[in-house]
């Protein structure tokens, strides 16, 4: 299972979105064009644009609304990943220098401003009130989401469910609005949309799980960060949380000096630590359940390719090593 053979009931209408996508970039001014042009070169995976549309033709039908809804939130994502690029000092992104790395972070700022103010006036030209409305909420959820991460790393304790409100937030916000603005740009039907929006979400969850697994297991990712990433920032992710309230205090106490001191070699012992104490094996079960929950949501859809295509990117997310 790939995300070529899940896209598969949408081929066409990416292509058609990656054009629409393109020309969306485009400004008078010669240098933000350089910019913009250069982030075409990072092409992604497409993943949110991909849910716009496989929700749509699962929900009732892809229309003209559709490709506006997907051109938003691609455009709010690029936006905010250069903006995470400057927080995290970042300097490579999907196996090319980061925009902070090549144009300084003055104009990555500005860029990602310069992109979310696109983003919203899509919405506003095409008077698409309930799109900026659903978005602006996925915007609100996610700075709120990432404020609460830097709030419990900088104090040390977080718990499960601060984990879960964290990447609820801060993750599967965005997915979840790929979903309904998918859903309601193509039906009136607020039960496909409810359903759908139920999909996005758990799908989210499960995706942030899996890749804060993902980061302990052991792989390069495509976004440039090296494995034991989230530890180097002191986010506390499910893996770790679930092994420190497994492990007898004094094994947790041991662990969190580790964590909270400077050591260059403290990733190997805090990785036999979460695997010895089942952070791995805890966190893939959660991730599951939320695929199947996922999974769940959309079973009074009508069945169509982009449904099995919808339920197949639910069981993906969890199986997925990159």
């Amino acid at each position: 299972m790939n995300l070529k053979s899940i896209s598969e009931p949408v081929t066409k209408e990416l292509e058609e979105f990656s054009g629409i996508f393109s020309r969306s970039l485009k400004s008078n001014v010669a240098y933000i064009d350089l910019i913009t042009k250069y982030i075409l070169r990072q092409k992604g995976k497409r993943i949110r644009p991909l849910l716009v549309l496989l929700s749509a033709k699962a929900g009732g039908g892809i229309t003209e609304r559709t490709y506006i809804a997907a051109t938003m939130v691609e455009l709010l994502h690029t936006a905010t990943l250069i903006h995470d690029d400057v927080v995290d000092d970042a300097k490579t992104r999907r196996g090319l220098a980061s925009i902070n790395a090549v144009w300084k972070n003055k104009a990555s700022v500005l860029i990602g401003d310069y992109l979310l103010s696109k983003g919203l006036l899509v919405s506003l030209d095409n008077d698409e009130f309930e799109f900026l409305k659903i978005t602006s909420e996925a915007v609100k959820r996610m700075s709120e989401g990432e404020l609460l991460q830097i709030q419990k790393a900088r104090n040390f304790d977080a718990t499960e469910e601060t984990y879960f409100k964290v990447i609820s937030d801060k993750s599967a916000s965005l997915i979840k609005t790929c979903c309904r603005l998918g859903a309601v740009s193509a039906t009136k039907d607020k039960a496909v949309a409810e359903g759908l929006s139920v999909y996005g979400e758990n799908t989210g969850i499960a995706f942030q799980i899996r890749d804060d697994i993902l980061d302990y297991a052991g792989r390069k990712k495509l976004l440039g960060k090296s494995t034991g990433n989230d530890l180097k920032e002191k986010k506390f992710t499910l893996p770790l949380i679930v092994a420190l309230r497994n492990a007898p205090d004094s094994k947790s106490r041991e662990i969190m000096k580790l964590i909270k001191s400077d050591s260059k070699k403290k990733f190997e012992q805090v990785y036999d630590f979460v695997i010895k104490y089942d952070g791995i094996g805890y966190s893939t079960e959660k991730a599951e359940m939320h695929s199947a929950l996922a999974k769940n949501a959309i079973s009074a859809l009508k069945n169509s390719d982009a449904k099995r295509s919808l339920i197949e990117f639910a069981d993906y997310v969890i199986e997925r090593d990159s």
